[in-house]
């Protein structure tokens, strides 16, 4: 909810705007877009820094999108949807869009969804999946994904809260695709434990307030660490972004330049 109110504050608060949602402020609800008790004491620069982040990693992965369909890729898988509205947005005939998640986070984000009047289309399919029970192999196949076609995974806000294991192991899964396969996510950088910076003083903050809810950041990486894992998973080719990066690339200068913190990863099995 914390990620999806971003979303939908972004529409109404900054300038420029990042990306573009018609649906986020509906699936949140009138009254959820006006509480914000998640972010409440935080820095408002560093609140909009951590927003523009998450709008431009949504519109990467937008962008991403698009030039995949482009090219003939007509499976679009997002991994921890979450309220995610990809799938509502883009529409374009024969494409199939998979959303994996915890059964229990896609039944409340479906009653999300009909209490905002936002229909499913017929392109949307969800995979529900408690991974202590199944396997992201297991839980896709029983969906429908065709592991011979060529496919684009969508993984945002995820990898943090996951163990070193199993990000090895859905990397693995998604290189190993019989067909072309492409995958955008977002990782989180080690913070010096001795560092003044702000924001890595903000990013301490931030894991000390997810911790508390139950979600704890497990996973830190470098960006060669991601490289070298990316690579020896069996992609062919590695694109990664700093946050700073980012969003010079969508005309915004953030007040500082740092490699640490949020990072976006675009990658191929294919080298094109």
């Amino acid at each position: 909810m914390a990620v999806a109110r971003a979303r939908a504050y972004h529409q109404a608060a900054d300038e420029p705007r990042v990306f573009t949602d018609p649906l986020a402020q509906r699936i949140i609800g009138e009254s959820d877009f006006r509480a914000n008790e998640f972010d409440r004491g935080v820095d408002q620069d560093l609140a909009r820094r951590r927003r523009l982040f998450i709008a431009a990693r949504s519109r990467f992965a937008d962008d991403v999108a698009a030039v995949a369909v482009a090219r003939g890729t007509r499976q679009v898988v997002i991994l921890g949807a979450g309220l995610n509205t990809t799938a509502y947005r883009n529409t374009t005939e024969g494409v199939r869009f998979f959303e994996v998640d915890h059964p229990d986070t896609q039944e409340w984000k479906r009653g999300r969804l009909s209490e905002a009047g936002i229909a499913v289309p017929p392109s949307v399919t969800f995979a529900p999946i408690d991974f202590e029970q199944s396997t992201l192999a297991a839980g896709l196949a029983a969906a429908g994904f065709d592991r011979t076609r060529d496919a684009l995974f969508i993984w945002l806000g995820v990898v943090m809260y996951l163990t070193g294991t199993s990000v090895d192991d859905t990397l693995r899964y998604i290189a190993d695709h019989g067909a072309a396969a492409e995958v955008v996510f977002d990782y989180l950088y080690p913070t010096a434990p001795t560092s003044r910076d702000r924001s890595t003083g903000a990013q301490r903050a931030r894991a000390d307030r997810v911790a508390a809810v139950g979600e704890p950041w497990l996973s830190f990486f470098t960006a060669d660490q991601i490289r070298a894992e990316l690579l020896s998973s069996g992609f062919a080719r590695v694109e990664d972004h700093s946050a700073t990066e980012l969003l010079a690339a969508y005309g915004i200068r953030p007040s500082t330049d740092v490699d640490s913190g949020p990072h976006l990863v675009h990658a191929g099995t294919m080298s094109i």
